[in-house]
């Protein structure tokens, strides 16, 4: 039994005349009705009653008329959801990001662009350090991942492309006599306590730290370690020191906190769009489609 014989049989069932089904088969009638007597014969059982005046179906052919819509529906929907997946538009997406990009930027644009164009197509969003995403990206376990570059090496197999920079800031606690300024720069902050990232936290502010003081010819001197960006902007709050975080985080409000630019050049946070370097998926294919809309009106705006 082939599908053509449930469509053959259906169209019959739904005209209850031949010469009506034949035409809307764009088929002739003696083979429709050779198909018919061939899918009773499969059956064993008797699909339709035929007089010279009407056709009408069996007790059999009530039922197997509602099994057929069934199958046939099953089939079709099955069908389009083959297609979906084929045009990258059904599935599941792995995303990952760094903690500071839902405040801001291109992480919230893209995401609301993807899902206005792709609403079947499931996001599993996970927020992670930059060295977390490349390694679940290498195991398999991760589609893309917003990072940032220069956090660690890309392993082999990944590719990582620049597709933004963002600012940082200086976080000073308000009674900070620095907190007044406009903008600092490093040269001013030879005497200062730091407050960052442990070396192990998988993001690239302790080297950026590290640079930009080099710069200004003095190794930071690091009084406390913190792995989440909102209790680092605590501790300065509680006047343990100052903090370097991307501009994003300017958002969080907390009392007696002070966001300044930076005054020196290379004070950004660079981003970068990882994923395997093989041919993406469709699914793949489309976000990243998405996200050089969003950046390429971004630019223009």
């Amino acid at each position: 039994m082939e599908l053509r014989h449930l469509r053959y049989f259906v169209t019959v069932a739904e005209e209850l005349n031949f010469t009506r089904a034949a035409a809307r088969l764009h088929i002739g009638q003696p083979p429709l009705s050779m198909q018919i007597r061939d899918l009773e014969e499969m059956l064993g059982a008797r699909l339709f009653e035929r007089t010279r005046r009407k056709v009408s179906l069996t007790d059999a052919g009530v039922r197997f008329l509602a099994r057929s819509r069934q199958i046939l529906a099953a089939v079709e929907e099955a069908s389009d959801e083959v297609r979906k997946v084929a045009r990258g538009e059904l599935g599941e997406l792995r995303i990952g990001f760094t903690s500071s990009l839902p405040y801001g930027g291109v992480l919230p644009e893209v995401l609301h662009a993807y899902r206005r164009r792709y609403p079947d197509v499931r996001l599993q969003l996970r927020e992670m350090f930059s060295v977390e995403q490349l390694d679940a990206l290498e195991r398999g376990a991760l589609d893309v991942g917003f990072v940032r570059f220069g956090a660690a090496q890309a392993p082999s197999g990944i590719m990582v492309r620049e597709i933004g920079r963002d600012p940082l800031r200086l976080v000073f606690s308000g009674a900070h006599p620095l907190a007044a300024c406009g903008a600092v720069s490093f040269e001013q902050l030879r005497e200062e306590a730091f407050i960052t990232f442990p070396d192990d936290a998988g993001t690239g502010l302790p080297m950026i730290l590290r640079k930009l003081c080099g710069q200004a010819g003095f190794e930071p001197r690091v009084v406390q370690l913190a792995r989440e960006a909102t209790t680092q902007i605590g501790l300065v709050a509680a006047g343990l020191g100052i903090a370097l975080l991307p501009a994003q985080l300017e958002c969080v409000r907390i009392p007696g906190v002070q966001y300044l630019p930076i005054a020196d050049e290379g004070a950004f946070f660079p981003l970068a769009l990882a994923h395997l370097s093989d041919t993406p998926s469709p699914l793949l294919a489309g976000f990243l489609a998405v996200l050089e809309e969003v950046s390429r009106h971004a630019a223009d705006g």
